[in-house]
């Protein structure tokens, strides 16, 4: 009898270790975005052991030529910022100079947030465009079946990402007529809505008739992010992308808890530049983020699990063609497009004496990244550095 119990403990306990073993290889089984429950929203992915891995050799030469660019756009050590670059995910070279308060004297470091201003719209495309993954979202959905006060019908979400909505700046339609708004008052995105709801604000052109570049489409994008996830668009971006890709360095800015903190932008001269009525509206800008955390983001966007094949083309065609010519705009995603055939993809940012540079050479597999809290347009300069790494025919008079 004692022989058999111990048989039939044996046999339990192999058992419970069976079941548990295969417990736990379901756990590590990744779901598709498709496949997560509705509950569960999806998340950015890391890219990581990327290779081939650099040569010393490839790294050694290549750094020379980016530091021969960087003495020359920056004489002097005249930056203020950050600026990285790296391929298959390795950086090649780094600097970060400068202060990030001139008053306090504080240096500015590789985990120094500055903002990035219009860049802050890659980052919300890029949760948008899980939520489509998802299927949380439809790309051609009319925003105001998600937004019900939205008031221009014809508008959808690819309209939004592309800049195809028609709609007007909300800096120009808040700016003067205290009848709309009163300046003295912060603007919040909920604000916009609700003021071309009820202030009879038109449409700058008919709808997806032509691309302008218009900050509202974002901002109107933020709050669909919300309406979907039912979070604060805050909450909403770390859970979708920041604390997956470890990004410790990145947050939106929330005007009340962070204004007396945050790194302040100046101008040329280094005068600082105080906020505004505009500084509480997110989605278009309002991300702090370190070169090495929007490295982390572009290698994620760039690896095969961001999006499902059929999608992410569409984020990589051209939506303003009305005219011929070399620039367009994708879904949340500027590009350049020669006859060559050759594809250049980035996203500028200016937000008060913030400029920013955000490039994806995606053949080559290279991310350069420009931040500064000095305004000067030698942050842009850094797109002539992909010619380093291929065919980009860049000329020295290019923006």
């Amino acid at each position: 009898m004692n022989f058999i119990k111990k048989a039939n403990i044996l046999q339990i306990l192999f058992l419970t270790l069976a079941l548990g073993s295969c417990t736990k290889e379901k756990k590590e089984v990744e779901l598709k975005d498709t496949e997560l429950p509705k509950h569960i929203l999806p998340k950015m992915k890391p890219l990581t052991n990327e290779e081939p891995k650099l040569s010393a050799e490839y790294i050694r030469t290549t750094k020379e030529k980016i530091d021969s660019f960087y003495k020359k756009n920056w004489p002097g050590n005249s930056a203020n910022g950050s600026f990285l670059v790296a391929k298959n995910g390795q950086i090649i070279y780094e600097k970060y100079v400068g202060y990030s308060n001139f008053s306090k004297k504080d240096s500015i470091t590789s985990t120094t947030p500055l903002h990035i201003a219009s860049v802050s719209k890659v980052v919300t495309a890029t949760a948008v465009l899980k939520l489509i993954n998802a299927n949380r979202l439809k790309l051609d959905q009319k925003v105001n079946s998600i937004l019900k006060e939205f008031p221009y019908p014809d508008v959808t979400i690819r309209m939004l990402l592309n800049h195809r909505s028609g709609m007007r700046n909300y800096a120009y339609f808040t700016d003067r007529d205290k009848n709309i708004w009163d300046r003295h008052n912060i603007l919040t995105n909920q604000d916009i809505l609700t003021i071309m709801a009820t202030k009879n604000i038109g449409l700058e052109s008919k709808t997806n008739t032509r691309f302008a570049y218009c900050n509202t489409n974002y901002a109107m994008l933020a709050l669909v992010i919300e309406k979907v996830t039912k979070l604060p668009y805050k909450e909403a971006m770390n859970q979708i992308i920041f604390k997956p890709l470890g990004m410790k360095n990145t947050f939106v800015f929330d005007y009340e808890k962070d204004k007396a903190k945050i790194v302040p932008s100046y101008k040329a001269n280094r005068v600082e530049i105080g906020k505004d009525y505009l500084d509480a509206v997110y989605g278009d800008k309002n991300i702090y983020s370190t070169p090495r955390d929007l490295l982390k983001l572009d290698r994620s966007r760039n690896g095969g699990e961001f999006l499902e094949p059929a999608l992410l083309a569409q984020v990589y065609k051209g939506y303003s063609n009305e005219r011929e010519g070399k620039k367009n705009y994708g879904l949340g995603i500027r590009m350049i497009n020669w006859k060559t055939g050759q594809n250049f993809y980035f996203h500028n940012g200016w937000w008060h004496g913030n400029t920013s540079a955000y490039i994806t050479l995606q053949k080559e597999n290279v991310t350069i990244i420009a931040l500064s809290n000095k305004f000067t347009k030698q942050t842009y300069n850094v797109r002539k550095l992909s010619k380093i790494f291929g065919d980009y025919p860049f000329e020295t008079d290019d923006e």
